[in-house]
């Protein structure tokens, strides 16, 4: 972890699930963390910075930016996990909800590109890190709005890793079935982890995930990972 230690990062959706596991874990390996999140929560770790945000507000972003850079200055990590569920039919569904999904799990990451990702530039290294899911790419019943705001978002991620080559590593973690409260949250439709039947993995696991690749030399770059419960298929 000797490429972490030291290094100032910003995790959106950091209050809580996958994003707090990942706060936690660069915590433990000597980076000073900006958690952006719309719940703060009252415990973080010592090295970790709290900044109220919604992404999916252009204003609130523009906020985040400013203050980050005057607390911690600019981040050579950006790891980009808030997002939000809905399970509807296309031909039922609620469109401003698709909107409020869109705002938050694609143009949210853009948002948050688009602010950081110049600054590394700038400096000639960064890591970003995009949270998908195995949905992208993956078409199922009541799931396409969701799915289709992690396939673009792995384009993106696509996309970015050409601009910014060499002095920026894109990685792309991509979880199935992650027992959080993810599922509780959803912004239309319920389900549960239970519900789904192939067990979960923890959000400790995907955390270990994104610490994998941020702590390879500068020289590799690790660009996508997919984990799974193991009886999960697909």
């Amino acid at each position: 972890m000797q490429h972490i230690k030291g290094k100032k990062a910003v995790v959106s959706g950091g209050g809580s699930g996958i994003g707090r596991a990942i706060v936690d874990k660069l915590s433990a390996a000597g980076a000073l963390t900006a958690v952006a999140d719309l719940h703060i929560p009252a415990s973080l770790p010592t090295s970790a910075h709290p900044f109220t945000c919604d992404v999916a507000s252009a204003t609130a972003i523009d906020s985040l930016f400013a203050g980050v850079q005057e607390r911690l200055g600019a981040p050579d990590i950006l790891i980009c996990s808030a997002g939000r569920g809905i399970h509807e039919k296309l031909t039922e569904g609620d469109p401003e909800k698709w909107r409020q999904i869109i705002d938050t799990n694609l143009l949210g990451a853009l948002r948050m590109i688009r602010a950081f990702v110049p600054g590394m530039l700038a400096a000639g290294h960064g890591d970003v890190v995009l949270v998908s899911s195995v949905s992208a790419g993956q078409a199922y019943p009541y799931g396409g709005i969701y799915a289709a705001t992690k396939s673009a978002l792995e384009v993106v991620a696509e996309t970015l890793r050409q601009e910014v080559l060499p002095h920026v590593r894109v990685t792309v973690v991509a979880p199935g079935v992650t027992d959080t409260a993810f599922f509780q949250n959803t912004i239309s439709g319920f389900h549960t982890a239970e519900d789904i039947g192939y067990g979960t993995i923890a959000a400790d696991d995907v955390a270990d995930a994104v610490l994998y690749a941020l702590s390879k030399p500068p020289g590799v770059s690790v660009n996508h990972i997919t984990l799974r419960p193991t009886a999960q298929p697909f």
